[in-house]
């Protein structure tokens, strides 16, 4: 068994551990292999252990990866930032966008997605703990953007995305996964049919899992230290 899939199987020993003392079906929990800075070797690794889903920050190196590794069924998240002269290749190439945080990056993105795909699956990115130097719509803006996003034709909303400041207190970190999951359930109280609550790395999965999250994105627990 190589390191990479002796890595999987702990993260999803982890995640178990998560939901079993939260009172959740682990089946309610996606992981998502954040392979950037990794070559597609790690990938190809990656997925004989079975993970067929992958996240990737950087734009050009995702596309890179998902043309070398078209041979293997493979599901890719573009969940870092995209700058509007990227938004082609995004549409182009990648299944999921955690990190809309602007209605015009979401408008590009549904006016170049290619008709024969499926459409894009979207996550609004919210900086819920109003970090100054993160992306992300504050949490008082995600209606507003979720409803406009929701209407555009080639893209389909999932849910939001949140990447919180990383504490040392276990239970700050608990307490502002709980804010994005209060977040989440007001924002399907307006009739947003929303599935996703995409939150929670290597240091924080627990936390993420126990109070909610259905989408934990893991890279060094997986891959390694980059």
């Amino acid at each position: 068994m190589s390191a990479i899939a002796e890595n999987l199987h702990r993260v999803q020993a982890r995640i178990q551990a998560a939901c079993q003392t939260a009172g959740r079906d682990p089946a309610g929990v996606r992981l998502l292999a954040v392979s950037k800075t990794f070559g597609a070797d790690a990938v190809r690794q990656a997925h004989a252990a079975g993970q067929t889903a992958f996240g990737e920050n950087y734009i050009q190196e995702g596309v890179d990866k998902i043309v070398a590794l078209q041979d293997l069924p493979l599901e890719w998240h573009c969940i870092g930032p995209i700058q509007s002269n990227k938004t082609r290749l995004v549409a182009a190439h990648f299944d999921w966008v955690h990190s809309v945080d602007r209605l015009k990056t979401a408008e590009r993105l549904s006016a170049q997605r290619p008709p024969e795909l499926a459409p894009l699956q979207i996550c609004i990115q919210v900086n819920i703990d109003g970090g100054d130097n993160k992306s992300g719509v504050l949490p008082g803006e995600a209606l507003a953007l979720a409803q406009a996003v929701v209407v555009l034709p080639r893209l389909q909303l999932r849910g939001i995305m949140t990447i919180p400041e990383p504490y040392e207190d276990p239970e700050r970190t608990r307490a502002v996964h709980a804010q994005a999951h209060a977040l989440w359930r007001q924002l399907q109280s307006q009739g947003l049919n929303l599935d996703t609550l995409s939150m929670g790395m290597t240091a924080d999965m627990e936390a993420a899992v126990q109070e909610g999250s259905t989408m934990v994105r893991v890279g060094t627990a997986i891959f390694g230290r980059r």
